[in-house]
């Protein structure tokens, strides 16, 4: 492949786009003044800077010079209902006018409403509430960890658990794969207690239990991995991690940050068939709130608690079950529950055209794409999709260890130069694409498809 072609596509696309966002330039030079690289999260930080929004409603963002972005971010995909969608402003807004809604710091009713849901739509027995999915990720390994005396956390190479120490292990692709500390500063011997494994490779994880299965405290993985690709587990892989956990005494925790009322209106994991020890729940579930949750076992999640002499120091914080927070996410799973059938049939059905029309446009430019996201047995519909661009005909990406591995993808294509060419037409995406809203329609797809048609027509020559 010609590096030095991709370079100079690069550079003529951030050349437009500076031209075409001057006031988010302006804006960025003067953050960067103030804030650690003009920002607040990475992934937001696009070179040569980010785009600043005024306003956001149902599949659209205003920017400050003006444009009307059509976005396939959504809030890091929270926003299953587009953004700000008036079922959940308007609860806020009546909550606020009627005197409540900032934090009390004591106890209301909302939060035991909200975990109610959550504990009958993902069959979990306790439910703890905290901030962000990196800390309900933290919080289920300490719990797994104390449950089994075990210090081992097996994970799979690519997947993300946030900004917490097991977590930064195994994250990035580098020579020897999954494998590196992704951070300074974590405790020295962070990266000797993560063992990484290979996602949809059952072969493998027989492999790791088999060595290290009297160690193994917790194998946490997403059913559909998130960063690594937007890819559903197979079937059989996640039912053998669950015959694995369950045979040699260590815990299974389903990482459902992403995957959480995204597919259905609960857990991936009972579109499976399978009940984890513990889940973890975020994004979708605080209706564009900061709510993250840790749902699972009683014996399990006890030991969090008084009965089980607070084993484990899973005791909330500050802006824990805040209460707009807990409200905003309540009547997002309301909703959800009751609009089950109508939302997630109609998402999966734009889902799945989106995918195919997608493919067909880059082929019909001669140009080599495969999508991911498409359903499989068991997660049988899916508002998801990944625009990946091999590096030669008959690669599959089928793990993250694929879509990740520059040999095999063009990453820097997708990352990089998909991305911000999109923005100059007015679409915004990140990973390779993104996720559908309720609030996206045909015409918002045709818009789309318009868009990848351009952005096709560059890459083509």
């Amino acid at each position: 492949m010609d590096e030095t072609a991709f370079d100079t596509l690069y550079d003529k696309l951030a050349q437009e786009y500076e031209q075409r966002f001057p006031a988010s330039a302006r804006q960025h030079a003067r953050a960067r003044s103030t804030m650690v690289d003009g920002g607040q999260h990475t992934l937001r930080l696009l070179a040569p800077f980010p785009v600043h929004v005024k306003s956001a409603a149902g599949a659209y963002v205003t920017d400050l010079d003006g444009h009307r972005i059509l976005d396939f971010w959504q809030g890091h995909f929270a926003n299953i209902l587009g953004h700000n969608p008036p079922l959940i402003t308007g609860a806020l807004c009546e909550m606020l006018s009627n005197g409540y809604g900032l934090q009390t710091g004591m106890v209301d009713d909302l939060a035991y409403e909200l975990g109610l849901l959550v504990c009958q739509q993902t069959g979990s027995e306790r439910v703890r509430f905290t901030t962000s999915g990196s800390l309900a990720t933290m919080y289920a390994i300490m719990l797994a960890r104390s449950f089994t005396g075990r210090n081992q956390v097996l994970k799979v190479g690519g997947g993300w658990h946030g900004s917490q120490p097991w977590g930064l292990v195994g994250v990035d692709y580098g020579p020897q794969g999954f494998q590196a500390a992704e951070s300074e500063g974590l405790p020295c011997n962070t990266a000797n207690e993560v063992l990484v494994t290979r996602f949809n490779d059952g072969d493998r994880l027989e492999q790791v239990f088999a060595r290290h299965g009297d160690q193994i405290a917790c194998f946490i993985l997403e059913p559909v991995i998130g960063a690594g690709g937007l890819i559903p587990a197979r079937p059989e892989y996640l039912h053998l991690a669950r015959h694995l956990t369950q045979k040699h005494g260590a815990l299974l925790i389903l990482d459902e940050v992403i995957s959480g009322f995204r597919f259905c209106a609960g857990s991936v994991g009972r579109l499976y068939g399978i009940q984890p020890d513990l889940t973890t729940l975020g994004k979708i579930i605080g209706g564009g709130m900061p709510v993250a949750a840790v749902a699972g076992r009683q014996e399990v999640m006890a030991i969090a608690g008084r009965e089980g002499g607070r084993r484990v120091r899973f005791d909330g914080g500050t802006y824990s079950a805040h209460p707009a927070s807990m409200l905003a996410g309540k009547v997002m799973l309301a909703y959800l529950t009751e609009h089950e059938q109508e939302v997630y049939t109609r998402l999966a059905s734009l889902g799945q055209q989106m995918r195919l029309r997608l493919e067909q446009i880059f082929a019909d430019h001669g140009v080599l794409a495969q999508c991911t996201g498409y359903p499989n047995e068991a997660v049988q519909g899916s508002s998801v999709a990944v625009v990946h661009f091999p590096a030669r005909p008959g690669v599959v990406v089928d793990s993250p260890d694929v879509a990740s591995d520059p040999e095999l993808c063009l990453v820097q294509v997708r990352e990089r130069i998909f991305r911000l060419a999109m923005l100059l037409e007015d679409v915004y995406t990140m990973h390779g694409l993104g996720a559908l809203s309720v609030a996206h329609t045909e015409k918002d797809l045709n818009r789309l498809y318009d868009a990848c048609d351009r952005v096709a027509q560059r890459l083509k020559r």
